[in-house]
């Protein structure tokens, strides 16, 4: 098994194909968490799902990162452990009420779930509005070798602090998260299996993000369960057949699953993208999925 650069195990060498390291750190600009929902949504839906706490240990944290406590969310069982971990990768609007419940559901299952705010360095996403603002201003300027170290640091602080079981690692993600589940899963050797929710697969090539979801499909370390809406504008279905199908034939595994009439955030329940059933049923699928393969 490979080790990084600390000498930990499990994690591909380096951070080589996603950005030649050395790379800039910079200060956190966020060092709390959104309180509430996201500003940039354009109406809040009434089916909200709010998942109490009750019976978890669920709250704020300061994750250890190199450069400073980063800011995340971490909800698990109040209980001894060791509890399976999943990765939380949340979408471009950063990690707020939607992530943090999320969280909570996962605990509920018997997960220790860790949600990092991968968007800390680059901006203050409490206070903005403006979607293309966002996407132009933070995600683009966020470097992919950065987001996989983040991870690997939320892995690890799972691990030493939070009673996390580290062979039994998952990261499941939405959006922009879908897409960050693929790169992981290329980039971490000892995940056992990653969600991915109507990841974006391809787009433009950076210095900074200089591999799509669909360069790694042949390369990821764990399989993957891919979930797409049928309706997707921004996805196509057959990139999504694309990437399985490339995966597939390097004798990786992805299921994947296309609700036909479900448009881009059919799980988001406080955007009007929400779709009860395909969320519903998407999220019983990746529950199984991640136990089947020993999560």
């Amino acid at each position: 098994m490979a080790q990084d650069r600390n000498g930990k195990a499990g994690v591909a060498d380096g951070l080589e194909g996603f950005l030649t390291p050395p790379f800039s750190r910079r200060g956190f600009v966020m060092t709390s968490l959104i309180s509430g929902l996201t500003l940039a949504t354009t109406a809040v839906e009434a089916q909200v799902i709010h998942t109490d706490a009750t019976g978890l240990v669920a709250g704020e944290v300061g994750i250890p990162a190199g450069d400073g406590p980063m800011p995340g969310y971490r909800a698990m069982p109040d209980g001894p452990g060791p509890f399976p971990v999943i990765l939380v990768i949340e979408e471009i609007f950063g990690v707020h009420d939607y992530i943090k419940d999320v969280c909570r559901r996962l605990a509920k299952a018997g997960y220790c779930a860790v949600a990092p705010e991968l968007y800390a360095r680059q901006g203050d996403l409490s206070t903005m509005t403006d979607v293309k603002a966002i996407v132009r201003d933070v995600i683009s300027k966020t470097p992919d070798a950065q987001w996989m170290a983040d991870l690997d640091a939320a892995a690890a602080w799972a691990v030493a602090a939070s009673n996390g079981d580290p062979s039994r690692l998952a990261a499941m993600g939405w959006c922009r998260g879908g897409r960050g589940v693929w790169l992981y899963a290329a980039h971490r050797r000892d995940l056992k299996a990653g969600v991915a929710w109507y990841g974006a697969l391809g787009g433009e090539r950076t210095a900074l993000q200089p591999r799509t979801a669909d360069d790694v499909a042949g390369e990821i370390n764990a399989p993957i369960l891919a979930l797409y809406g049928g309706a997707d504008t921004g996805i196509p279905v057959a990139s999504a057949e694309a990437a399985r199908d490339k995966a597939r034939a390097a004798g990786k595994s992805v299921d994947l699953v296309v609700y036909l009439d479900a448009p881009h955030g059919f799980h988001a329940d406080y955007r009007p993208s929400y779709r009860r059933e395909p969320a519903e049923d998407g999220w019983a699928r990746a529950l199984a999925f991640l136990r089947a393969n020993g999560v």
